[in-house]
């Protein structure tokens, strides 16, 4: 299996990993390149116009992240043309659909542009220009694989005349017409060959050979050679068009019909899904998707662990059949967990009246996995997806449960996502998303943003307040938007306005909308008046902002008026998105100002006033660590304050500007003879993939080494979150001494690794 998704830039460390291995066989499938072209290949992707195209990479993972393959296509928007710049797999992998699956991305991309078609360069099958008959039958395969989708060498131009006499093998250029049956004329023809040769080649082209290749092209319009290898040609027409979008991927959690709750006032139950899929049964908008199973990891890196733990025992230790609501609420003493199970479930809960039962668990589980399915869907490339789940999520916070709600499942969605880009959270349920705001609060790439009832008279009644604006490197990236009990739908189409411009500065890659319906009028939790038109207008509002975008269901409980009214925002969604193309990824992030230069990298090694508070909300925001992680950072960076229990331990601080951007601890090893381990190192992930961890570490062995160590020891756990720090420790020579499996828990070991240094000279 595998899965397709394009990589926007390599601003995180996970799209920085598929770039360098893109590189990497770019090196091996084309070993003539210039290396100084594989080196620039990021600043492509990051300066998408200065060669006068726009690049636009897209990668085929297997598990754990490998590249099997990879494609560049290049898109000229101001003459409505894509070049295919390359399209190659790491050697070895021949069949398995890989190559087709990749073409068939290229086309649909170039045909949601609009553009006049695809065209690329094939090497010759004529043996006047291709000597050697193996290389020639190398090229025949490729000309017939690209034969299948109707795409054929350009007739009757000089296209392929060698630059130099003696040189074999030069290139035919191929046109994709995506399907069309009309090619382009003779003077558009030229027009666009030129701009191909000019910009691509123009420092090894001479403006004589430019023009006579263009002069060759004669025929109005351009003929493509005859069929020579599939004989009954069926041109394929690319998935998406001008005028058209793909049908959005709808993935429904089946498991929430066992949470039913039938105690008198418990207003989240299964007629709610039921309600919305009789009025989807009409549309033709959605395409059913099963929804896929994902590691519990997930889950942990966004929720404590001990309240994922006891979530799941607590759900399995109640009777069938029965409810445990909390009533209790030890809140003076947060270090202690009660032991009777109805007092611990308010331990770990904010209201009343989210209960605890047996299917609660698998309910809230299979809901993670659909928004987490609907979340790979867009990252695939979808325009929408759409997680239509019970119960809904974003009241649940890091350690607690409430307001209907047990995992956050578009907080999970979103932190997944983050890997691959920043995200935007738009929540435009009746309540303040106090679970989502609360996860991300410490976080700058992870931008949240709330519309909801104002906390004076609205649930949760905590949180949600304007002055809420984030903490640390957060402070910024969380905007609330109180509103009155009443309210006009103006009133809310200017805050929906104010929100989306928000998301607009922030420049997400990804969109993940908790979809409240809730503010429909005559809701029997909300007070305001949203009726069908003004959520049609929501859609389109969404739609407009031009972002790949994730619907997770949150509230909406009058299910007289639920269907219609989910119904009518889709309407919104999808007439808008035919009239709206996808921003560019590249495109969303502001702009450095002209000649504006980076701030340098400092570094200390004293510990600062509100180093505490950094080092949480740093380790908080990397999606490779949980909220354990987090505590026992912290816990370590405090024993340096104390007096009485002295750590013997170091630390190392990087800051550009005014931020600490990374930090690493270590020390000696106790009862060892210089042996030291590395403690903690991190970077914030708004700097991944600049080198600074590289450099954070080189610094933490030097300091280590003139401390007189000899050896450094490293730990990295074996989970698939932890991959790339295993890997990052491996570029860094460290190697391998052992391995503990499930040291933590089960799939979850310990992997030791050791790197001898240099000792310091005096």
């Amino acid at each position: 299996m595998f899965r397709i998704r394009r990589v926007p830039d390599d601003t995180t460390e996970t799209n920085a990993l598929a770039i360098r291995q893109v590189q990497d066989i770019l090196r091996t499938q084309f070993p003539l390149i210039d290396e100084a072209e594989v080196q620039a290949f990021p600043a492509k992707l990051r300066d998408p116009m200065r060669h006068g195209f726009r690049a636009l990479l897209f990668v085929a993972e297997g598990s754990q992240d490998r590249v099997r393959g990879f494609a560049l296509l290049l898109h000229a928007a101001d003459l409505d043309f894509c070049f295919l710049d390359y399209i190659a797999m790491t050697p070895g992998r021949v069949g398995g659909g890989l190559g087709g699956a990749l073409y068939e991305r290229v086309r649909d991309t170039a045909a949601s542009f609009g553009a006049v078609g695809v065209f690329l360069e094939c090497l010759p099958d004529d043996p006047a220009l291709c000597r050697d008959p193996e290389v020639r039958k190398r090229n025949a395969d490729r000309l017939r694989f690209y034969e299948r989708f109707g795409a054929r060498p350009i007739a009757n131009t000089a296209y392929a005349t060698p630059l130099k006499p003696d040189q074999d093998n030069p290139p035919y250029l191929v046109f994709d017409s995506l399907g069309r049956s009309e090619l382009p004329g003779r003077d558009r023809a030229r027009v666009l060959v030129r701009a191909i040769l000019e910009r691509k080649y123009g420092r090894i082209c001479p403006p004589g050979y430019i023009d006579r290749v263009v002069d060759s092209i004669q025929d109005d319009p351009i003929a493509l050679r005859p069929p020579r290898y599939i004989r009954r040609e069926t041109p394929r027409a690319a998935a998406l068009s001008r005028a058209g979008v793909a049908r959005i991927p709808l993935v429904v959690n089946d498991k929430h019909r066992i949470h039913y709750v039938r105690d008198r006032g418990y207003v989240e139950a299964p007629v709610r899904i039921r309600a919305i899929m009789r009025e989807f049964e009409r549309l033709d908008m959605f395409e059913r998707v099963e929804p896929r199973h994902f590691p519990e990891s997930l889950i942990r890196a966004v929720h404590d662990g001990r309240f994922v733990d006891f979530l799941q025992r607590a759900c399995m230790q109640v009777e069938a059949g029965r409810s445990i609501y909390p009533y209790v609420f030890p809140i003076r003493n947060q270090a202690r967990a009660p032991k009777e199970l109805p007092l611990r479930a308010g331990y770990f809960c904010i209201d009343t009246f989210t209960p605890l039962n047996r299917e609660a668990y698998v309910a809230a589980r299979g809901a993670v996995d659909c928004a987490l399915t609907a979340a790979e869907r867009v990252l695939e490339g979808g325009r929408f997806a759409y997680a239509l789940v019970r119960p809904p999520g974003h009241h649940a916070e890091r350690r607690v449960f409430g307001g209907f709600c047990y995992f956050n499942n578009a907080a999970i969605a979103a932190n997944y996502l983050s890997r691959y880009g920043r995200v935007a959270v738009l929540d435009v349920d009746y309540h303040h998303g106090n679970g989502t705001q609360d996860i991300f609060y410490h976080r700058s790439d992870v931008l949240t943003v709330s519309i909801h009832g104002h906390p004076s008279f609205a649930y949760p009644y905590f949180s949600g307040w304007r002055d809420e604006k984030g903490t640390g490197p957060g402070t910024g990236y969380n905007l609330n938007i109180p509103l009155p009990e009443t309210i006009t739908p103006e009133r809310y189409r200017e805050a929906l306005a104010t929100a989306l411009g928000r998301v607009g500065r922030f420049g997400p890659a990804f969109l993940v909308l908790s979809l409240g319906l809730d503010t429909a009028a005559g809701d029997p939790t909300g007070s305001w008046p949203n009726r069908g038109p003004e959520f049609a207008a929501i859609g389109a509002a969404i739609a407009a902002a031009g972002y790949p975008t994730v619907v997770v269901q949150e509230g909406g409980y009058r299910t007289r008026t639920l269907g219609g009214n989910a119904r009518r925002f889709f309407e919104g969604l999808w007439q808008q998105a035919a009239e709206t193309p996808l921003r560019d990824p590249s495109a969303r992030r502001p702009a450095a100002a002209a000649g504006a230069v980076a701030a340098p990298t400092t570094w200390r090694d004293e510990i600062r006033d509100g180093d505490v508070e950094w080092v949480r909300s740093a380790v908080a925001a990397n999606p490779a660590f949980t909220n354990e992680d987090a505590g026992r950072a912290v816990e370590l960076l405090v024993q340096q304050f104390s007096i009485s229990v002295p750590s013997g331990n170091s630390w190392l601080f990087a800051e550009r500007g005014e931020r600490v951007v990374g930090f690493a601890g270590y020390g000696p090893l106790p009862g060892t003879d210089r042996r030291f381990r590395l403690h903690w190192i991190a970077v914030h992930p708004d700097q991944a993939g600049q080198g600074l961890g590289r450099e954070l570490l080189a610094r933490a062995e030097a300091a280590a080494a003139a401390q007189g160590a000899v050896r450094l020891y490293a730990e990295a756990l074996t989970g698939e979150s932890h991959r790339q720090t295993r890997a990052f420790f491996r570029r860094a020579g460290y190697q391998k001494a052992a391995e503990l499996p499930d040291y933590y828990l089960a799939g979850q070991g310990s992997a030791i690794y050791v790197k001898d240094l240099v000792p310091a000279r005096d």
